[in-house]
Order: structure tokens, then sequence, then C-alpha cells
């Protein structure tokens, strides 16, 4: 079996929120492992959300419209595929205990995370999701595809705020978030099967070497390919190997990407939703946020009195950069 696993983020750039990083894996027959997941899926997966569909919407985060449609799209996802391991979460932080255990343990610095949780799906029907999931378990069987693993990284505001301040650079601080994931995926698969690793491009930059060098101390590391569009490399590093690949949308292309990018702005959205809903709770016909940078302004000026009046760290709210 051959891993394919992809890593994307949500909230790099808004005001306020957690910036989360997720990766999801997936086991693939050799013969299949170039092949589209999505045409292997077919009927039960789809790239876009259908209102009579009965398939898995599996896409772009983007363009699964939250705003609109709300979580019921990015839920039946997530959550259908978390069926895959058995039952699925009920609560975001039983979520998080499967996802990244040491986020729940930072909620309670937070009071608008402190003693709170969310039952999920909070849109969605889980018989709906248990029934589209039930689809995807047959799909997956009969292309003998395995989903071996999905993991987050999430960064609330305050330890966003550190991890900036140390490396004086938001761009170095999402590598590094998204560094520890590929670590750790090399670390369990790569000297297993053969690995390929596709990360969305870290912005506009075209070169990764120096940043793999750091990250695989002494390994051997040879440039596949660095473009506009794609940078490629291979990593032998202490009897593992791998294949590491940072691609432009990689979401559009690749479905463990767009997993991943699902499941961060899955979680992204469940932070806020605690947020928005304690803050309403002490300032009256408070508008919601989604933390981008102009609404959060607006939502800062909204809640500027009561952030004095509860005494409130501003730099576990507001983020830096």
């Amino acid at each position: 079996m051959a891993i394919l696993a992809g890593i994307d983020e949500a909230g790099f750039g808004p005001l306020l929120g957690p910036l989360v990083v997720s990766a999801s894996v997936f086991g693939v027959p050799d013969e299949l492992a170039d092949e589209c997941l999505w045409r292997l899926l077919a009927g039960a997966v789809a790239r876009k959300r259908f209102a009579r569909s009965a398939a898995l919407p599996v896409a772009d985060s983007k363009a699964l419209r939250v705003r609109s449609d709300g979580l019921v799209h990015l839920e039946r996802g997530v959550l259908g595929m978390h069926h895959l391991f058995g039952a699925p979460p009920r609560t975001l932080r039983e979520f998080l205990a499967r996802l990244g255990p040491a986020t729940a343990k930072q909620m309670d610095r937070y009071p608008w995370y402190a003693q709170a949780d969310l039952p999920i799906p909070t849109a969605a029907s889980a018989a709906d999701v248990a029934l589209r999931a039930n689809a995807l378990r047959h799909a997956m069987g009969a292309q003998s595809l395995r989903l071996e693993n999905i993991a987050a990284e999430c960064v609330l505001a305050g330890e966003y705020n550190r991890l900036v301040a140390a490396t004086r650079n938001k761009s170095v601080a999402l590598f590094g978030l998204t560094g520890k994931l590929i670590w750790r995926i090399f670390q369990k698969y790569g000297g297993r099967e053969p690995t390929r690793i596709v990360a969305d491009r870290q912005g506009g930059r075209t070169r990764y070497l120096p940043s793999l060098q750091r990250m695989f101390d002494g390994a051997d590391i040879k440039i596949i390919a660095e473009s506009d569009q794609a940078s490629a490399y291979h990593v032998r590093c202490r009897g593992r190997e791998a294949q590491i690949h940072f691609v432009t949308k990689g979401e559009v292309a690749h479905l463990p990407v767009a997993l991943a990018s699902m499941v961060s702005k899955y979680l992204r959205e469940l932070f806020m939703i605690l947020l928005n809903r304690w803050w309403a709770g002490r300032v009256q016909d408070l508008k919601p946020t989604a933390g981008y940078y102009v609404d959060g302004k607006r939502f800062l000026a909204d809640i500027d009195a009561g952030i004095a009046s509860e005494g409130i760290d501003r730099s576990l709210l507001i983020r830096s950069r």
C-alpha cells in the first residue's frame, strides 16, 4: 500500500480565533497511487455541495459556503469520514481529543472556551451523515482504500501570538506547524510504505530545500521540481523516505488536501461559535463575527467596554499579526 497524505490550514489571515493546520492520511494500493481519489470514489464523494446528492462532500472548504449554508456540508464530509474509524465524535472536546489532545488543555486559559463544549453535528443530521458514511465505507472497500489518520494542530490566539513573537514571522510560524505534521507522517509511514505528502503551498515561495534540511537534519534530500505550480522533494532520513510536495490549489487537485482543509475550517468554525456565544451573553445585540480583519475590528469595537469590565487579557483574544 502507498500512503497519500494531505495538509492544509484555515485561519491564517483573521484577526480573531484560532489558526488550524490539519492532515489526512490515506492508504492506497500501489497501482492506484497516481489515480484521482475523487474518481475512484465517484458516487460516494463529491467535489461540490449538491442539495439532493447522497454523496459525502469532500472539497476545498471555501467551496462549501459556510456563511450561507452553515456547517452542514462541512459536517457531512468531516464527520462522515470519521465514521470510518468507528463511532464519530459527539462533542467538540471529544473531537479534539482524537485530533490534537493538547488543544483541550489550552482552552481552559480562555474565558470563552473554558468549561465550554459543543455537541456535534451542529447543523447536519447525524442519521444523514451515517448513511452517507456507509456508502463511503463500501466504496473505499471496493477500491481497497483506507483512511489511516486525521490529525490537527489548533493554535489558539494566545499561543499564536507567542509563536509569532518567537519566530518574528507568521509565515515561518505556519510552516513550523505544517512541518510538525509532515514529520509525524514521515516518522509513522515513511519507513514502511511508499509515502507522498502534499501540502498546500505556503504563500508564494517556491524553494523549500533549506526548510526541509532544517527539519530533516542530516537527510539526503533531492529536488524533484521547483516551479510556480509545484515544488517537490525526495527525502531519505534514518531508514525512512518520502516525497514531499508543496502545490498551488492543492485542495482542488488532491482529495487528502481537500479533506484537511475541511477539518481545519470546521474546527475553526466551532471555536468561533464558542467565542461568539460567550460575548453575546455579555454584550447586548452583538452581531457575531467570523474573525476576519474588517469585521473583526467591528466586533472588537462592539465589545471594547466588555473587554475592560471582564478584565480580559487582550493577547488571548486579538492576534498580533
